[in-house]
């Protein structure tokens, strides 16, 4: 079994930033630390001129929070920090001066979806249905949904959100502007994100810099926000409905 990790590569003057778990791509705390500084750190590589988010193996993007880790929450501070986590790496990706490309090779659930959509423009494979999952355990896609609505509107977000059990496909989400492209199979996909971000290379940096502090205009205070949001799930984790729930994943 592969350990989890979190690295970068520095190809063509592309930075791919990849994440894994064994846990279908789950990413508890100190993986999500990981992440966040890696893309703060090759936000301010002058080698890097464009970064590329990707999960590995082949099945699932990302299956969000580490169930493991939920389950032992036992306080509302550890609740807040344990959700902390994705609202970290949405902000270093909101953050980063850098165009960040998604890779979605396949499924991807809760956090997941908010690592998705906060990628400045993500391709993905038919394979990549997307599911926000956090109401069926007592939750709610309280940290995640800022950036999701931002990107697919809060008539899709709500949605989603409210059907907690059913995986939408690709094209929907593509319908509904999380993806760009959807292409056939991974290999299609890794072939059009590589001629993609190296064309992108070509382009003025300091352009791109502007481009995405306008895309992101308005977001300004979601270190507040998604800590606000992260304190509200914290609280509802440890709710006798949800510590129920949890019983049937140990």
């Amino acid at each position: 079994m592969t350990n989890p990790y979190v690295k970068l590569d520095i190809i063509n003057q592309v930075g791919y930033i990849e994440f894994f778990h064994p846990a279908h791509n789950s990413l508890p705390g100190d993986l999500l630390t990981k992440l966040a500084q890696t893309i703060t750190e090759a936000g301010n590589n002058k080698d890097i001129k464009v970064l590329l988010l990707k999960s590995g193996g082949e099945r699932t993007f990302c299956a969000g929070a580490s169930f493991k880790e939920l389950i032992n929450i036992n306080d509302d501070a550890t609740g807040k920090i344990f959700f902390s986590g994705f609202a970290n790496v949405i902000n270093a990706m909101r953050k980063c001066p850098k165009f960040i490309i998604g890779r979605i090779q396949g499924k991807t659930v809760g956090g997941g979806v908010g690592l998705a959509a906060s990628t400045d423009y993500c391709m993905a494979t038919q394979y990549a249905a997307i599911k926000l999952s956090e109401l069926n355990i007592g939750i709610g896609p309280f940290v995640v949904g800022p950036a999701i609505e931002r990107k697919m509107g809060l008539s899709a977000m709500s949605q989603i959100a409210i059907d907690a059990n059913s995986f939408y496909p690709a094209k929907w989400a593509k319908q509904k502007g999380l993806f760009t492209q959807v292409y056939d199979s991974t290999e299609e996909l890794d072939e059009a994100v590589k001629e993609f971000t190296e064309n992108l290379c070509t382009y003025n940096v300091e352009a791109m810099k502007e481009m995405k502090s306008i895309f992101w205009q308005g977001t300004e205070d979601w270190d507040s926000l998604l800590a606000d949001r992260a304190a509200i799930s914290g609280r509802l984790v440890l709710s006798e409905f949800t510590r129920e729930k949890l019983k049937g994943f140990k």
